[in-house]
């Protein structure tokens, strides 16, 4: 098997294993007691704490562990808004921000406060002068990821902070992708990180808030962690989290560029190898072992477990799969094709000859998945006036896009389409599909059931 979801948890760095098993025998005990043993367990911490927030750029002083990256968003967010809650209760976000700063933002919207969702390009990407345009008297915090978690975009944060920094509001930065490749550069504020991204143990988060900025911790708190983040600290996990991040800093430089040139031959090869493919996220400021691609006509979850079968074990932002009906917040943000997504993340130590079977493999994955769904049942296909008809209501993705890519020869150009779909995927995905085909998308219109998607042919 060749595991390509390292954007998801990355395997357990041997030096996080190696840590691991030798502080189960010193940390176990409590770091806040005098005796010897509570001595050692502070030592313990201490050192974490110390190498932490020298990888991160930060005090050790600035840095505390908590039970998970979501965690630490959440607590980073609450306690930002509550520290400058005099301020006003605006609150910033990008449109792909990762959930868990969008569910703490639906808290706060849900609590009576207000939230601005700062739109994206379609490489995902935010423009610095939209961020800055955002800005009101009452914006009490904004955030915004160092890198995104689906496309591996990385965003403009220095210049964001810029901006932020001269007009007194903090800047929250999610970091769980990036800080395993290097610290997050600019004047942010408030910062997060999640040790399972960089290859150390799952349950270990972060969370730096800077000296100066107004911090009032939410919920009930102790004496722990500076009071943000209360409970026992599972002292072993966080000396494998902070010796995991030490050691993968050491191999970034060499690493990256590696992993960089592979996911470059995917980027460059998988449009090659497979008709009808959209490679979406910035070609250039990205993550080194991000890469990600969407395409048409195949349904992503039986073509996740075609690649599961061959060996390689990827994921999907598609909204083909069983847990969701609805497409992922990021690609409908970007405006990109979601069908058939895949996402590839390569975890340092990725073998070449993994990737180059890949690609050997891909092409036929896809084609089986297109074979298989070539044939839907009980799609009714009706001519009115001048407009050809499709009624695909009741089918989910991709079926909608494939009875229109049957039928559009059908009409002479100039000539309209209007699909007829109930599944939510098709509002992003057939306007992706006129993007990619050269046809032209002329919006929604009313229907009994649904919404008609009308399209007309231009060649």
């Amino acid at each position: 098997m060749a595991y390509f979801d390292a954007a998801s948890a990355a395997p357990l760095h041997p030096v996080a294993r190696q840590a691991l098993q030798a502080s189960l025998d010193e940390g176990w005990a409590d770091p806040a007691r005098l005796y010897r043993e509570g001595r050692r367990a502070r030592m313990l911490l201490d050192a974490a704490r110390e190498a932490a927030a020298e990888a991160v750029g930060c005090r050790a002083d600035e840095l505390v562990f908590t039970s998970s990256g979501t965690r630490a968003v959440h607590t980073g967010v609450a306690g930002a808004l509550a520290g400058r809650r005099r301020t006003g209760r605006h609150l910033i976000v990008s449109a792909v921000e990762h959930s868990s700063v969008l569910h703490a933002a639906e808290v706060h919207e849900a609590d009576g406060g207000t939230v601005t969702r700062v739109a994206v390009d379609r490489a995902g990407s935010v423009d610095p002068a939209a961020y800055a345009a955002a800005l009101r008297a009452d914006t009490a915090l904004a955030c915004l990821q160092s890198a995104n978690h689906e496309v591996g975009t990385e965003q403009p944060v220095a210049e964001v902070a810029e901006a932020y920094r001269a007009a007194g509001v903090p800047l929250l930065v999610d970091a769980a992708q990036s800080l395993g490749w290097g610290p997050v550069s600019g004047g942010w504020s408030v910062l997060t990180g999640s040790a399972h991204k960089w290859g150390g143990p799952s349950g270990v988060g972060l969370l730096v808030v800077r000296k100066g900025v107004r911090f009032a911790p939410q919920g009930p708190v102790d004496e722990r962690e500076s009071g943000r983040a209360a409970g026992f600290e599972n002292i072993p996990a966080i000396v494998a989290a902070a010796a995991s991040l030490r050691a993968v800093r050491a191999e970034a430089a060499r690493e990256g560029a590696r992993l960089r040139e592979l996911t470059e031959r995917i980027r460059a090869r998988v449009p090659e190898l497979v008709p009808d493919v959209e490679v979406v996220g910035d070609p250039v400021r990205r993550l080194p072992g991000v890469v990600t691609f969407s395409c048409l006509y195949v349904d992503g979850e039986t073509l996740l477990h075609e690649l599961d079968r061959a060996g390689f074990s990827v994921s999907s932002g598609s909204s083909c799969t069983s847990s969701t009906l609805t497409p992922s917040h990021v690609l409908k943000a970007m405006g990109v094709l979601s069908e058939g997504n895949v996402r590839v993340s390569l975890p340092p130590g990725t073998a070449t000859d993994d990737v180059v079977r890949f690609l050997e493999v891909l092409p036929g994955a896809v084609a089986g998945v297109r074979e298989k769904l070539g044939a839907p049942s009980a799609v009714s296909i009706v001519r009115e006036e001048d407009v050809l008809v499709v009624d695909a209501l009741g089918k989910l993705c991709p079926l909608p896009v494939i009875e229109l890519a049957k039928v559009i020869g059908e009409v002479p150009v100039g000539g309209r389409v209007r699909v007829l779909a109930d599944d939510e995927a098709a509002r992003l995905d057939i306007p992706a599909w006129c993007a990619m085909r050269g046809q032209e998308y002329l919006g929604e219109e009313p229907a009994d059931r649904g919404t008609a998607y009308v399209v007309r042919r231009t060649a």
